[in-house]
């Protein structure tokens, strides 16, 4: 059974840090590419960074270019998501997904963990 386990949201400052983890199991997850996609209320989901555990192709949505770092630990079949100078606008429950094509949208991806909620707020 896949299954895409979240943590590391909670609430934080304007201009603080999170590292968001997603922890794998139940498939061969060097074949797979695992992506970070978010969804605020009443907004479209956004896929916010995606990487390929087989060819280490990675991608970063422009909203978040240059303030998040994603990478995988492929030992313990974890992928983290570091996301810096956080925004308001970063707040969202943010999820993890999983797939064996390498996709930037999040209908691109066959599974979903439950999510983590980031909220950036003073």
């Amino acid at each position: 059974e896949v299954q895409l386990v979240e943590s590391g949201g909670g609430l934080v400052p304007p201009g603080g840090s999170l590292r968001l983890s997603c922890a794998a199991s139940g498939f061969a997850f060097e074949h797979y590419a695992i992506g970070w996609f978010r969804q605020a209320p009443g907004k479209e989901p956004e896929e916010v960074s995606a990487i390929a555990n087989y060819n280490g192709e990675i991608y970063y949505a422009s909203s978040v270019n240059g303030r998040a770092t994603i990478s995988s630990d492929k030992g313990n079949n974890i992928v983290y998501l570091q996301m810096d100078s956080l925004k308001p606008e970063d707040t969202a429950v943010y999820y993890c997904t999983a797939d064996t094509h390498f996709g930037i949208l999040p209908q691109e991806y066959d599974y979903r963990g439950r999510g983590t909620q980031v909220t950036v707020s003073s």
